[in-house]
């Protein structure tokens, strides 16, 4: 099966590589915020046709591997991400939005983002095994060997 996908008149080929953060990078995706966050992200991809190849959401930011088809820009796509979540987040948890720092954003202004080419398999590995290589190298700052 060919990388390249196909809409009625455009072959194409575009994954993107994107890091986004917490306003003040704040540690809060954790728990029920981090599974409703995972489950919300779905859902929204689903609905604008974003494939979702690797996706792995830390405490503090979120990465992720998606295809996205070239009638929808990179920016209109976080925009509806980042948009639509912060509102479902601020709904399903009110305690957040009486913290005075939210300001009524959930997310941090900007993201990050780079195609992927040649390397895509070096960077889906990356994401999806982050967390872990994390965990190993504070356990290493703290003394302690796996």
């Amino acid at each position: 099966m060919s990388k390249y996908k196909k809409l009625s008149h455009v072959i194409y080929y575009h994954v993107y590589h994107i890091v986004w953060t917490p306003k003040y990078r704040f540690r809060v995706l954790e728990g029920p915020i981090k599974d409703f966050v995972s489950e919300s992200l779905r859902s929204l991809c689903e609905w604008k046709r974003i494939e979702i190849l690797e996706m792995n959401i830390q405490f503090d930011h979120v990465h992720m591997v998606v295809s996205i088809e070239p009638k929808l820009s990179v920016s209109a796509a976080m925009g509806i991400l980042k948009g639509k979540t912060a509102i479902k987040i601020f709904k399903s948890f009110p305690g957040l939005k009486k913290k005075p720092y939210w300001g009524n954003h959930f997310w941090s202004r900007g993201y990050c983002s780079s195609t992927i080419g040649l390397d895509e398999d070096k960077i889906r590995k990356y994401v999806k095994y982050q967390e872990e290589q994390e965990k190993k190298e504070e356990a290493q700052q703290l003394g302690f060997e796996f």
